[in-house]
């Protein structure tokens, strides 16, 4: 598969020696280390209750969190299995949040699950199964659930994380997300379909890695920035300035 690159996006570097999107793992910025394992206590009360509020929408293969009328969009690409995705969750995707709280952004999140096919298995594609699910499920319940998972990414991306067993348990995290529909989707891996064309949605857009982060379409170089809220903070500050 050719793939055209129509911008230059560089939310940090690409693995080394790596060529092809398909070959590509987390993009590591500016020598930062990956997310350590699972933590015991969760997403901190207080950002919870932050993440509880936002509404999320499922546009295409993109995941749609923070209000429509937003004046600024800030576009994510991660992969559930990725540790540098986790560590970038537990930074910067805590100003995001914060902010698209307050109505001055929108965050569009294109889940990948490429690193299926580099390290086996199946973990990303059904954790972006539930991620998807949890969209369905009402107000604040996908942001919440996505914070929660990465905050339980198991490390060393194991080909058997994110059973659905586990997805559950982490659900169990997010008050009023378990249910019928989601638990069923969870376990039937009911959006498999869109899991794919979110794949392919981060392999034509040419970002090489994850995380990748545009904001108002265009490429943010965060480098080890990515992963410091305050200096994520003054990045997005420059960028919608």
């Amino acid at each position: 598969m050719v793939v055209r690159r129509t911008r230059h996006v560089l939310a940090a570097s690409v693995a080394a020696g790596l060529i092809g999107l398909a070959a590509v793992g987390c993009s590591s910025g500016g020598g930062a280390e990956p997310a350590a394992a699972a933590t015991a206590d969760g997403v901190p009360a207080a950002h919870a209750r932050t993440l509880s509020v936002l509404p999320s929408a499922v546009e295409g293969t993109k995941i749609v969190v923070g209000g429509a009328d937003a004046p600024h969009t800030v576009t994510v690409y991660a992969d559930p299995r990725c540790p540098y995705c986790a560590k970038f969750e537990a930074s910067g995707g805590t100003v995001l949040a914060e902010r698209a709280a307050k109505g001055e952004l929108r965050v569009e999140y294109v889940v990948a699950s490429f690193l299926d096919g580099r390290t086996g298995g199946t973990a990303s594609a059904r954790a972006a199964n539930a991620l998807r699910a949890a969209a369905d499920a009402g107000p604040g319940k996908f942001a919440a659930f996505q914070a929660e998972l990465f905050a339980a990414q198991p490390e060393g991306e194991p080909a058997d994380a994110y059973s659905a067993a586990e997805l559950l348990r982490i659900a169990d995290r997010v008050p009023g997300l378990r249910g019928d529909a989601f638990d069923r989707a969870v376990r039937g891996g009911s959006h498999r379909a869109w899991v794919a064309d979110a794949e392919r949605a981060f392999e034509d857009s040419g970002v090489g890695g994850t995380p990748s982060v545009l904001v108002n379409g265009e490429a943010l170089d965060g480098g080890s920035g990515l992963y410091d809220a305050t200096e994520f903070g003054r990045l997005l500050d420059a960028a919608v300035g």
